[in-house]
């Protein structure tokens, strides 16, 4: 990455003025719920601009009751721009990020592109906000996955430090874009009505089927470039670079909310109390965890919701060392997984670079 020039955004905080915001891929699905969340959660905003690719230009948005007409992504977009939230691809992110940094911009990307650079922060505000503050112009926003699971694993690995993760993630539609949760709306329209449908989308038959994730398998490892992500971007957020991980990750037919299924090996034995005391206790989290009702976290709840869903919190009867918890997590991957995660980060960095007020003389 290259040399970034100073942020406007701390002499704008200092002045009391609100940013102008840029939200690029402001037309896609993480794009139009960025939009929501910054007015959901009243985030200042003086101006706003959103950039997408030429076709989607002369659209327009609602804001705070308002429209916003789309503008077309160009090499001169961020002059003047004080936060610019990136939802275009890694592509996008790599040829446009380091220039609205030089433009003056702080950056908040949600592609791959920056994630596994040691100079940027790759950060989910409830567990390692701290590293924002070696910041150099530009954030990462972590991986759907990484992001929700770290939520539910973080207050349990600050008391008792994990020494294993095992993971299973049943991944929603909307981890695959717009596209796909229409696809997977069609086909099932289809196959109710008894009518043949060709996947375009995804590589295989998307209604009441589910099957591994559609990224592109490593023919060494076998595993597949959701589940390396996986692996490395949760060992970068929990700062534990070495520990050991096993994950699969499926799609399943459900529109929107990822689900995954959590077994965590500890340093010493943890009850589920114990644990269920930590996560009740942790900001982002609901437990949701009613034996009698049968009643655990899913998809059909977490959509839309700010929090994510924990539950299921018993002991691994495969280790009888009584170090090792089962977890059911369920995050809304658009919200946690995507934009909300984002605006989130960008409320922390006004906050970090908020002047305090200078106490006053007797």
């Amino acid at each position: 990455m290259p040399d970034s020039l100073p942020s406007r955004l701390p002499s704008l905080v200092a002045e009391g003025r609100a940013p102008v915001v840029a939200i690029i891929g402001a037309t896609g699905a993480v794009g139009i719920e960025l939009l929501r969340c910054l007015e959901h959660r009243g985030f200042p905003v003086g101006t706003l601009r959103l950039l997408a690719s030429p076709r989607s230009a002369g659209r327009t948005l609602p804001f705070r009751g308002q429209v916003v007409a789309v503008e077309p992504l160009a090499e001169d977009s961020f002059a003047g721009v004080d936060l610019a939230l990136f939802s275009a691809g890694a592509t996008i992110s790599r040829h446009h990020a380091p220039r609205a940094v030089r433009a003056g911009a702080l950056v908040v990307d949600n592609s791959s592109a920056f994630r596994m650079d040691p100079a940027v922060p790759l950060v989910v505000p409830e567990v390692n906000a701290a590293a924002l503050a070696g910041h150099a112009g530009i954030v990462a926003n972590p991986n759907c996955v990484a992001a929700i699971a770290t939520v539910a694993l973080a207050p349990l690995h600050r008391a008792h430090p994990i020494r294993r993760l095992q993971a299973a993630t049943y991944q929603s539609a909307s981890g695959a874009g717009a596209a796909a949760m229409e696809e997977l709306r069609q086909s099932t329209a289809a196959a109710l009505a008894g009518e043949a449908f060709t996947p375009r989308v995804l590589p295989h038959p998307y209604a009441f089927n589910l099957f591994s994730h559609n990224a592109d398998v490593d023919a060494e490892s076998g595993y597949n470039g959701e589940e390396l992500k996986v692996i490395a971007e949760t060992r970068r957020i929990l700062d534990a670079p070495d520990l050991p991980i096993g994950v699969t990750c499926i799609r399943v037919p459900v529109l929107r909310a990822h689900a995954m299924a959590l077994t965590a090996t500890f340093d010493a034995p943890v009850s589920p109390e114990q644990a269920r005391a930590l996560l009740a206790a942790a900001p982002g989290l609901r437990v949701v965890d009613e034996r009698a009702a049968n009643r655990f976290p899913m998809p059909s709840e977490a959509s839309g919701a700010d929090d994510v869903l924990v539950g299921r919190i018993r002991r691994d009867l495969g280790d009888p060392s009584g170090c090792s918890l089962a977890l059911f997590v369920a995050g809304d991957q658009l919200l946690k997984g995507a934009a909300l995660n984002a605006v989130q980060i960008a409320e922390t960095l006004l906050r970090l670079t908020s002047v305090p007020e200078k106490p006053q003389a007797d």
